[in-house]
């Protein structure tokens, strides 16, 4: 390369000498200030000290003295005297002092005389100074020449000197060089601020990228209030990536342990940025002792950062203080992060007021969001006109925000279409959230298919759903796959629905499980009573949830174990709900217990609801009273409800009864 050949000559001349003494640089373009007085270690001084030492270089320089030359040009540079400070450089520059040459530089640069400065940095270079290589580095790079960039910037790195590393990092990771980390790490090392965080951002990325690997996904930094309830969606933002799941369904706890790994050394390097006054280091610093539940910590270094100006701390500190309970502080720092253009914050505040009922400032809030390029703002406006009964406006947001691409936006806009009578308009909708990854969406054109009766179609989409954790479309799978036979498979769909909270996938569960066990008998006399089965358990969870079928089938357990105080509160529970099994088990319940009065109360309800068996009773206990023709009338309703051996009973009673009145 051309500059080897300079390199030679000028190491022949032997004229530019290495000072002693400390080099301070500077970190701009223009290049780096070598401060090359002896006498001094480069730390504030006190000025009256600082101006009897530029007196006592200036007696020396004028007395012929190159090394007091370049140190006096040095300190009239920094100062900004240019016309002072030439003259002594270009002095100490013509005996060969090399600090003087670099230092040369950065006035023309200065000046704008780029092309004179660069020529004075390579001599500099050549000479060894790692601030004047750096210096020319940047020159080439401005340029647009890169091999001459990097060439300047690696001997600048290697020399040890800090921006010479960080500019050779910048320069590689702009090329997708894998040796950038490399050069971030050495910077870092010395302190260099912007490449801790660099290198920490790299790290956390490689993390975020081993759990994708695995099948983990990310966990957004920025939070906000649930979409679900008239609040705002979480916006995008950085993430920092959650646990790994190893390969072959494996528990990955080798992936995790090397990701956590990953992520504390990035939060080590955030840290030593974020303590040198680095903002967006201690934003994201904050993000990760979050995650980790350090929220004392994450809050500290949110608020370091949010004092700093940065506008995402401030929203995300905001969010701690409102999971603390702490919602007046919480919106302030959500007002100061939305005036400063957060979209995610402006959503807060729109789900804030929303909350209260404040429906009109919640409204700004959310056009505030979608005005700073927040398209959840559009979808939330949706929310909050949907919930007002403003279809038409619901629909304008909704459409607006599923053009910028809002997966759930999508979702809602063709259920809007879907409920107006619009299931061809609302397809598209629903399979383009779908596509992009919308759970409900998927969930939705399963019920879409089925409404067609394409029923192979609508399980391919419930399963898609059911995969992706949704619990309705775990307990359409599962009822299918009991359609079709295959109870193994349909056990672990129903046990996935019934983990999240379905109380028809538990009662089906339960179902499953009692069909493989023989009926339970009477326990025998002084034998302590069996320990529930995982059927009951199962039945108990659909019960607990309010399912009257669980309900009655718990209190039908119950009374086999002889525990009626249990069935009864079960049956009543049922009965009160609705279900017309539980009012006439509790009959029988209250009638074994000679509360004969009670029990034609729960059974006149179970009759009227079309129970056949109830309608009997109520005419077996009238016709023991002696009302004969109301206990015929109940044995008219027994025989129109049935089923056939009740309804053949009824037909029987009700002859006669005929009799009986007609003798």
């Amino acid at each position: 390369m051309e500059f080897m050949g300079d390199r030679a000559t000028l190491l022949e001349t032997g004229r530019f000498v290495r000072h002693a003494g400390k080099v301070a640089d500077a970190t701009g373009p223009a290049g780096a200030v070598d401060n090359v007085d002896r006498a001094g270690s480069g730390a504030s001084v006190d000025p009256v000290e600082t101006a009897g030492a530029e007196a006592r270089h200036r007696r020396a320089a004028d007395g012929g003295d190159t090394a007091s030359m370049s140190v006096l040009g040095a300190l009239l540079l920094r100062r900004g005297d240019l016309d002072g400070a030439e003259s002594y450089l270009r002095a100490a520059t013509a005996e060969g002092d090399r600090a003087a040459a670099n230092n040369l530089g950065v006035l023309l640069h200065q000046r704008g005389y780029a092309d004179e400065a660069a020529g004075w940095w390579r001599i500099a270079a050549v000479a060894g100074s790692a601030a004047a290589a750096h210096a020319l580095g940047r020159h080439f790079r401005e340029r647009g020449d890169e091999p001459a960039a990097e060439y300047w910037l690696r001997q600048s790195a290697e020399q040890g000197h800090a921006l010479g590393a960080y500019a050779l990092a910048d320069l590689l990771e702009h090329r997708g060089d894998v040796g950038a980390e490399r050069w971030l790490r050495a910077a870092a090392e010395q302190g260099h601020r912007e490449a801790a965080y660099r290198l920490a951002r790299t790290l956390e990325r490689q993390a975020a990228q081993e759990a994708r690997a695995g099948g983990a996904g990310d966990l957004v930094m920025g939070r906000a209030g649930s979409a679900r309830d008239g609040g705002s969606a979480a916006s995008d933002g950085e993430s920092v990536a959650s646990g790994a799941v190893g390969e072959d369904g494996e528990s990955g706890e080798l992936g995790d342990r090397a990701e956590l790994s990953v992520l504390d050394e990035a939060a080590q390097w955030y840290q030593q940025a974020a303590a040198r006054g680095h903002r967006r280091a201690a934003l994201h610093l904050g993000a990760i002792l979050e995650k980790r539940g350090e929220l004392k910590e994450a809050g500290r270094w949110y608020l370091t950062s949010a004092k700093d100006g940065e506008a995402r701390a401030a929203c995300a500190l905001g969010f701690l203080l409102r999971d603390a309970g702490d919602e007046e502080s919480a919106a302030v720092w959500w007002l100061r992060a939305a005036q400063d253009g957060d979209g995610n914050a402006a959503n807060a505040l729109g789900a804030l007021h929303a909350a209260r009922g404040e429906q009109q400032t919640a409204e700004r809030w959310y056009r505030a969001a979608m005005d700073a390029g927040d398209v959840n703002g559009a979808y939330n406006l949706g929310l909050l006109c949907a919930a007002q009964d403003r279809t038409p406006q619901a629909e304008q947001w909704y459409r607006r925000a599923a053009y910028a691409g809002h997966r759930e936006a999508a979702n809602a806009l063709a259920v809007l279409l879907l409920q107006a009578g619009d299931p061809t308009g609302a397809e598209p909708w629903f399979s383009k959230a779908a596509e992009a990854g919308s759970v409900d969406a998927a969930f939705n054109l399963g019920i879409l298919y089925v409404g067609r009766d394409d029923d192979r179609t609508a399980l391919t989409w419930y399963e898609r759903a059911a995969a992706a954790g949704h619990t309705e479309a775990a307990l359409q799978v599962g009822i299918a796959l009991l359609r079709d036979g295959d109870e193994q498979a349909a056990e672990r769909h129903l046990r996935c629905a019934a983990g999240g909270g379905s109380a028809e996938a538990a009662f089906r569960l339960a179902t499953v499980l009692d069909s493989r066990q023989p009926p339970p008998g009477p326990p025998a006399l002084g034998e302590p009573m069996a320990e529930k089965s995982e059927c009951e358990e199962w039945y108990e969870r659909a019960a607990e949830l309010g399912h009257r079928r669980a309900q009655v089938r718990v209190g039908m357990l119950a009374a086999a174990r002889g525990d009626m105080a249990d069935a009864a509160r079960w049956y009543r529970e049922a009965a009160e709900a609705g279900s017309r099994n539980g009012a006439f088990n509790l009959g029988l319940l209250l009638a074994r217990e000679g509360s004969e009065r009670e029990a034609a109360l729960w059974w006149s309800r179970a009759a009227r609801a079309g129970h056949g068996r109830a309608a009997l009773r109520l005419a077996l206990l009238a016709a023991r009273r002696g009302e004969l023709t109301e206990g015929q009338r109940w044995c008219a309703r027994a025989v129109e409800l049935g089923p056939a051996e009740v309804a053949e009973r009824a037909a029987r009673l009700r002859e006669a009864l005929h009799q009986e009145l007609t003798a």
